[in-house]
């Protein structure tokens, strides 16, 4: 953190504050946030997930070196996080612990997920090398039956076996970092193991444990996977035979002011909800990070989020 991103920070939260007020949008900061895409490309077939169902429209391809060095050229001064994921698994892209690295250099604090199917030997070592702060890693179940229900493809024992050699590579290093978080998907599939999972995790020394609710297409019409004990559920029943969001929909979002999604070829899209890149902003070849930013497009689409949310179909499944 410098003072710099500091004060980025706290024009971006004001002029949020500022726009709720007025229902109507003012930026004042650039990005402080940012989620980079390495690559659409994954290994497993979720059943909730363009990348696992193979579903996108938009192009699917791996992030160059280039975009990457040329976005955090442009955003570095005020950028303090960097998520290298967006949909795909990000240790498919051959170069992707260099992106890693690129980031690092400049100071800015770096986090990706993976689904750990290829944290081997030679992956390890190079993730502790490349100065990733932090690891998400995506694990919903407890025995191979019941993980490979959602994690179509994926095998439990190299997760585990994944998880283990970083532990003890991170500690033989005397390394604080990567800092792993596992990060559960609670399913009525699953969730009587979470008992279990708190107990495996601590027993494995995770450094935090993230109980998720999962994200439903067509929730309305009910799911199997939406767990019986609703404080894991993102929708509860709406009294009339259908499934509504927990949470009502406010005209406002803080996402649109702190941060925003790039996917590997360059679209700039308001936020992980958007996940086909229904809503690019601009392309970060064709202009640049502040003209993207600060655009009327962007600023209508803000303007829409003030007045009338629920008007914005990837804000219909969206827990903010």
């Amino acid at each position: 953190m410098t003072w710099k991103k500091l004060i980025n920070y706290f024009l971006l939260l004001i002029s949020f504050q500022y726009s709720r007020w007025r229902k109507k949008p003012i930026m004042w900061g650039k990005p402080t946030t940012l989620s980079i895409e390495p690559t659409t490309s994954c290994n497993l077939r979720c059943p909730e997930c363009p990348s696992g169902l193979r579903s996108f429209t938009r192009p699917t391809g791996m992030l160059q070196k280039d975009l990457l060095q040329d976005i955090i050229h442009q955003s570095k001064g005020t950028l303090t996080y960097l998520h290298l994921y967006f949909q795909g698994e990000p240790y498919l892209h051959p170069q992707f612990l260099e992106l890693v690295q690129i980031a690092d250099r400049e100071k800015i604090f770096t986090s990706t997920s993976t689904n750990a199917h290829y944290l081997n030997e030679e992956n390890v070592k190079k993730t502790l090398q490349s100065g990733l702060k932090q690891l998400i890693v995506s694990m919903d179940g407890l025995t191979q039956e019941v993980y490979q229900d959602y994690r179509i493809g994926g095998k439990l024992s190299k997760v585990i076996s994944g998880l283990e050699l970083l532990f003890k590579r991170r500690k033989e290093a005397g390394l604080l970092f990567p800092r792993v978080i596992l990060q559960f998907l609670v399913t009525g599939k699953n969730e009587h193991q979470i008992p279990e999972l708190k107990h495996w995790a601590a027993e494995l020394g995770v450094d935090e444990l993230q109980l998720k609710t999962t994200q439903i297409y067509d929730f309305e019409n009910g799911s199997e996977l939406i767990p019986k004990d609703l404080q894991y559920s993102r929708y509860i029943p709406d009294g009339q035979g259908k499934w509504k969001l927990k949470k009502e929909i406010e005209n406002k979002c803080w996402r649109m002011w702190q941060g925003a999604v790039v996917t590997w070829d360059g679209r700039w899209v308001p936020c992980c909800f958007d996940k086909d890149g229904e809503h690019v902003m601009g392309k970060v070849q064709e202009k640049s990070i502040t003209e993207i930013w600060k655009s009327p497009k962007y600023q209508a689409f803000r303007s829409q989020l003030l007045t009338d949310r629920k008007q914005i179909e990837i804000c219909k499944n969206c827990t903010e």
